[in-house]
């Protein structure tokens, strides 16, 4: 038997299951039921797991930050499969911003 790897490649794994949720019903997946609702519901999940995630860093310990996190994630992940961005446009993103500081990356932004 192969063990999945533990590693970002969960994610990539991830996020095709939650593609595949768009043909499910939404009575039987939370994933589906939550693409039912539209972004703006997908949008606010995501903002309440992110508050989620602060509240666990500023007041809760590690093992809650590691699991707001995770539902963090998640929620960003349908997001993406909503508007469909894949994680590999969102990877070369990070790549192409490698090694630029953020002082000079947000200024740049500010230019265009």
């Amino acid at each position: 038997m192969n063990a999945k790897k533990i590693n970002s490649e969960v994610l990539e794994r991830l996020f095709e299951t939650i593609k595949g949720r768009h043909s499910e019903s939404p009575d039987t997946s939370y994933t589906a039921n939550l693409f039912s609702k539209g972004r703006g519901k997908i949008s606010c999940k995501l903002v309440e797991e992110a508050t989620e995630t602060i509240v666990a860093a500023l007041y809760e310990g590690d093992d809650k930050v590691i699991s707001e996190s995770a539902d963090l994630l998640f929620h960003l992940l349908v997001l993406w499969a909503d508007v469909g961005v894949e994680p590999t446009h969102v990877w070369k993103e990070l790549v192409r911003r490698e090694g630029t500081s953020g002082i000079d990356e947000k200024a740049a932004r500010k230019r265009k």
